[in-house]
């Protein structure tokens, strides 16, 4: 069974920032980005990871960043790492597959989020207001429908940090500015439209998805994640039926089993046992070979 990698030092390397899943090393005018094994619920980082999760988050990227490069430019530099300094080489073992040379870019504060189905915290702003980010749809709609046209929601860090807060595109403008919002809000959609097109092909919905956005030469370029099963909502076209929560590719299964343990939601929060995170790893793969036809090279057994 593949080893689940939680923590990552790379001695003589500084640490960059630390997500709830990437440790991000700084190499001068460059970023050496790794996606561990951590995986997080209900804003809290579970103890134990899911085995190869990182790897598959991380291939996951690279194919988007090369499929959508024509409509935006991205931060990828490269995913191999025979270039790298000997000291950092030395750790190829663990970083193998889950590592990403970026550009550095200056981030954009703002979440975008481009959604084709309501679902989630929009089908629960619709059921009280009839609208999502302050958005009028139309009335009648079920949980999990198509809406007429996908739609733009951004959102930002709350100020305890540990969650997204959606926020209206108006009050989008008064932090990044009319001309930021509009370009942003251009690139999302066109993006969500390619990919949403490309995955239904394979047999999956895209709901929604998150994107982060930064400045790299002046230009507005796509950074961190791209329509990952952390970042996005992958549902199973055969199995879609609105009018209820769908069975999705991504981390429910842990959410379910953290429900029912009876967790408080109040870190720290409980470890996985071994068979939730093997579950999860294998839907996280099933969707990456769906959706890109590759295969990776994973041992995810029960051994």
């Amino acid at each position: 069974m593949q080893h689940a990698v939680t923590q990552l030092e790379l001695l003589g390397v500084p640490l960059f920032s630390r997500g709830k899943v990437r440790e991000t090393f700084d190499l001068g005018d460059r970023l050496l980005m790794v996606a561990t094994d951590r995986i997080s619920a209900y804003d809290s980082v579970l103890p134990n990871g899911v085995p190869a999760k990182g790897i598959i988050l991380t291939q996951f990227a690279k194919f988007w960043f090369e499929e959508l490069k024509d409509l935006v430019p991205n931060h990828l530099l490269t995913t191999e790492l025979n270039d790298l300094p000997t000291h950092i080489v030395r750790y190829q073992h663990l970083l193998h597959g889950r590592s990403m040379i970026v550009r550095k870019a200056d981030r954009i504060d703002i979440e975008c989020v481009a959604r084709g189905y309501i679902s989630g915290s929009a089908w629960a702003e619709y059921q009280s207001n009839g609208t999502v980010c302050g958005q009028r749809l139309p009335d009648g709609l079920q949980e999990s429908d198509r809406l007429p046209e996908p739609i733009f929601t951004p959102a930002t860090k709350a100020q305890d940090g540990h969650h997204d807060e959606n926020i209206s595109v108006e009050q989008m403008v008064e932090i990044v500015g009319q001309d930021l919002t509009d370009q942003l809000q251009s690139i999302t959609l066109a993006v969500y439209s390619r990919a949403e097109a490309m995955a239904r092909e394979k047999g999956i919905i895209i709901a929604d998805t998150k994107f982060e956005f930064g400045y790299i030469d002046g230009a507005v370029s796509l950074i961190d994640e791209v329509l990952t099963p952390d970042s996005s909502r992958f549902w199973d076209a055969e199995l879609y039926a609105p009018g209820k929560s769908q069975p999705s590719f991504d981390k429910q299964i842990v959410r379910d089993w953290l429900t029912e343990s009876g967790w408080d939601r109040e870190p720290p929060a409980p470890a996985l046992p071994d068979d939730v995170a093997l579950q999860t790893a294998r839907r996280y793969l099933e969707v990456y070979e769906r959706l890109t036809g590759q295969t990776l090279d994973l041992d995810l057994s029960d051994r």
